[in-house]
C-alpha cells in the first residue's frame, strides 16, 4: 500500500520557490524572511524568502492601501513576515530564479517578527568572514550555499540507507558511553557521578561493538554514527565526526570489496548521475613506491621512477650519499623559464616538504639535454634518464634524493603540486582506488614498539599469520583503504575472530597477559562462543559530502562546527562549568 505524502502549509499556502506562471490570479499567503526591499517612492519590492527559494512581493502608490506602503517601507533585513496577495506577471523578469516569471500583489502584510540589522548580508555572496559567520552560524545557515550543503548531506544519508537495507543490513546504535582504550587517538573522556574516580570515554569508532553484534548473529550491520577524537584539527578533521559504519559476518574481503564498491557506485550513480567506472587494486607497496603515499591521486599519472642505477658513482655527492634517487616527468614543460624551476625548487625546500633541493633535466626539441647537473653527467647519461622515465622531446624530469621514506613523501608533494598546476587534477573528475595489503604493524621509536597501523583487531592475510612471532614488521593486513582523488574515504579490514590468534597480536603489540584482559577481556570472552569469520568496512561522512560537494573543508557539510581550536564560538563550548558540579563528581582543578 502506498503511502499518501501529507503536506502541511499551515501559516502560508504556498512556499517561496513554488509558485510559477500557471499560477497567475491565483490568491496565495507566502511566509517567510525579507531578503532585501527596494523602494522606489510609488512602487515598493520585497524579495521573500524561505528554505525552498525566493518570490518578489509588489506594492504599488494608488493600488495598495497607505498603511500597507507605510509598512512595507519599515520593513528591514530578515523581518519575517506574513503576505497575501494575487500572483501576477512579471513585467521585467528574472530568469535567474525559478519564480523569476511572476510576483506577489500584496494585499495584507503582517510582521511575524522582526530583526535586528544581521551582522553579514545573508546572500549566497556574503560579506561576513569565517569567524564571524561560525558565530552566527543560525544565519549563516539561511544562506543558499549552506542550506544546499545540508540537503547534499541528507541525500547521501536517504541513499546509503536505501542501498544498505536493500543489501539486508541492519542499523543498529551502539552506546556512546564506552570505555577508555590507550591506543589510537586520544579518546574524549566523561567522569562518573555515581563512580567517582572512574570515566567513560565517547567512542572513536563502534570497532568493538560491531563485531560483538557479529558474534551475536546479526550477520550484516550498519550505522551511520557519530564519533569523537580528542586530536590536532584541520580543514578535514573535527572533534566530533559521522561515520557509515558497516560489519558483515562469513565474508572474504572480495566481498567485503564488491559491497561497498557497489554503495559507493549507487552514492555516484543516484546522488550525481556518474558511473565511476571500474575501481583499481594496488598494493600498499606499490602505493608508496610509485606515489609515495598510501593515498594516490590517480587522476594524472607522473609515476615515481627510481633512478639510483643511473645517478650514483657518477661524481655528484648529492645523489652517491643517497639513500634513494627518484624523478617523475612532468610532460611538456621543458619549455619552463628558469623563473618557474626555481619557483619549484623553492616549493620542495619549504619546511613542510622537506627536500634540500631540486635537480632538473629538460628534454630539449632537437634531441638535447639540459639539466642543473650537466658537470657531472654527459648527454649519454641523461638520455639514460630520459629513457627509463619514458620521456619525449618537450618533457621535464624532476628529481629528487635523499632518505627513502623522506623523499618519497617530499616527492609525492611535489607530484600532486605539479598535478595542480598543470590541470591534471580535474574537478569533477573521480579516480577511486582500492589500496590492499597494508602492514599490519609499524614500529614506534619513541615507545620501542610495535602498534597496529589500523587497530588491534585487524587480522593478518593468511599466508603471513605464521609471522606474527618470527617477523612481526613484515606481516601484511588483510586491510583495504578506499581512495578517490588523493582522499581516503574509508577504510576496513577483515577481522581476527579467534581468541588465540587476538591474543598473539596483542603479544606482538607489547601487550601483557593482563592489560589485554583489562581492555579487551568482554571481547576475547566472546571469542570463545563462537565467533564467526567477519570483516567491515567505515567511511568518513562528512568527508563523503565534501567529496561530492567539491569543497576542501568537512566544515561546509556540518550543521554546527567547531573551528580548528575544537571551539562552538556560537555557544561558547567547551567553557568552565559550575564549582559545584566539579564536587559532585570527585574532581578538584587545582591551580
Amino acid at each position: 500500500m502506498r503511502l499518501k505524502i501529507i503536506t502541511f502549509k499551515m501559516l502560508r499556502t504556498h512556499t517561496c520557490g513554488e509558485l510559477r506562471i500557471n499560477d497567475v490570479n491565483k490568491e496565495v499567503t507566502l511566509c517567510g524572511w525579507v531578503q532585501k526591499t527596494r523602494d522606489k517612492g510609488s512602487i515598493i519590492w520585497v524579495d521573500l524568502r524561505d528554505k525552498y527559494g525566493i518570490t518578489q512581493l509588489i506594492l504599488e502608490e494608488g493600488v495598495s492601501e497607505e498603511a500597507l506602503l507605510k509598512k512595507a517601507s519599515k520593513l528591514g533585513r530578515e523581518f519575517v513576515v506574513k503576505a497575501t496577495g494575487m500572483v501576477v506577471e512579471r513585467l521585467s523578469k528574472n530568469d535567474k530564479i525559478p519564480t523569476g516569471e511572476i510576483e506577489i500583489k500584496v494585499s495584507s502584510l503582517e510582521v511575524l517578527n522582526a530583526s535586528k540589522v544581521p551582522p553579514f548580508t545573508i546572500e549566497n555572496e556574503t560579506d561576513g568572514g569565517v569567524d564571524l559567520r561560525m558565530k552566527y552560524r543560525y544565519l549563516d545557515l539561511r544562506r543558499e550555499p549552506v542550506r544546499k550543503n545540508l540537503q547534499l548531506r541528507h541525500q547521501l544519508m536517504k541513499e546509503t540507507r536505501a542501498f544498505l537495507d536493500g543489501q539486508d543490513f541492519i542499523e543498529v546504535e551502539t552506546p556512546i558511553l564506552i570505555k577508555s582504550t590507550p591506543e589510537g587517538a586520544r579518546d574524549f573522556v566523561v567522569p562518573s557521578r555515581m563512580n567517582q574516580g572512574e570515566f567513560y570515554a565517547l567512542p572513536q569508532s563502534p570497532q568493538t561493538f560491531k563485531q560483538l553484534l557479529m558474534v551475536s548473529g546479526f550477520d550484516r550491520y550498519y550505522q551511520i554514527v557519530k564519533c569523537f577524537r580528542d586530536e590536532d584539527l584541520r580543514a578535514d578533521r573535527q572533534p566530533e565526526f559521522t561515520q557509515i559504519d558497516c560489519e558483515l559476518s562469513f565474508v572474504e574481503r572480495k566481498d567485503v570489496l564488491d559491497t561497498f564498491e557497489g554503495l559507493v557506485r549507487h552514492l555516484f550513480k543516484n546522488v550525481k548521475g556518474i558511473d565511476i567506472g571500474e575501481v583499481p587494486h594496488m598494493p600498499y607497496s606499490d602505493a608508496m613506491k610509485y606515489y609515495g603515499s598510501d593515498k594516490p591521486d590517480i587522476r594524472f599519472d607522473m609515476q615515481f621512477v627510481e633512478l639510483n642505477e643511473l645517478t650514483q658513482n657518477k661524481g655528484f655527492n648529492v645523489f652517491d650519499s643517497s639513500e634513494l634517487v627518484i624523478g617523475i616527468n612532468a610532460a611538456d614543460c621543458a619549455e619552463y623559464s628558469r623563473k618557474q624551476l626555481d619557483a619549484i625548487t623553492d616549493y620542495v625546500r619549504k619546511p613542510q616538504i622537506g627536500a634540500k633541493g631540486l635537480v632538473y633535466v629538460k628534454c630539449n626539441a632537437d634531441g638535447t639535454f639540459k639539466s642543473s647537473v650537466d658537470k657531472f653527467y654527459t648527454q649519454e647519461d641523461l638520455k639514460a634518464w630520459a629513457d627509463k622515465m619514458n620521456a619525449k622531446a618537450g618533457d621535464l624530469l624532476l628529481v629528487l634524493s635523499g632518505d627513502t621514506d623522506h623523499t618519497r613523501k617530499a616527492m609525492n608533494e611535489l607530484r600532486l603540486h605539479m598535478g595542480t598546476e598543470l590541470g591534471l587534477r580535474k574537478k569533477g573528475e573521480y579516480k577511486l582506488l582500492w589500496v590492499v595489503d597494508f602492514p599490519l604493524l609499524e614500529w614506534d621509536e619513541e615507545s620501542k614498539r610495535f602498534h597496529a597501523m589500523h587497530h588491534p583487531f585487524t587480522s593478518p592475510i593468511p599466508e603471513d599469520m605464521d609471522k606474527l612471532e618470527t617477523d612481526p614488521g613484515n606481516v601484511k593486513a588483510n586491510a583495504y583503504d578506499l581512495v578517490v582523488n588523493g582522499v581516503e574515504l574509508g577504510g576496513g579490514s577483515i577481522r581476527i575472530h579467534d581468541r588465540a590468534v587476538q591474543q598473539r597480536m596483542f603479544d606482538a603489540l607489547g601487550f601483557t597477559k593482563e592489560e589485554a584482559q583489562a581492555q579487551f577481556g568482554f571481547l576475547m570472552e566472546a571469542f570463545e562462543y563462537g565467533a564467526p569469520p567477519h570483516g567491515g568496512i567505515a567511511f568518513g561522512f562528512d568527508r563523503l559530502c565534501s567529496l561530492f560537494g567539491g569543497s576542501d573543508s568537512i566544515r561546509d557539510y556540518i550543521a554546527f562546527p567547531k573551528n580548528n581550536s575544537g571551539r562552538d564560538v556560537m555557544i561558547d563550548s567547551p567553557s568552565p562549568i559550575d564549582q559545584g558540579q566539579l564536587k559532585e563528581l570527585g574532581i578538584s582543578l587545582k591551580k
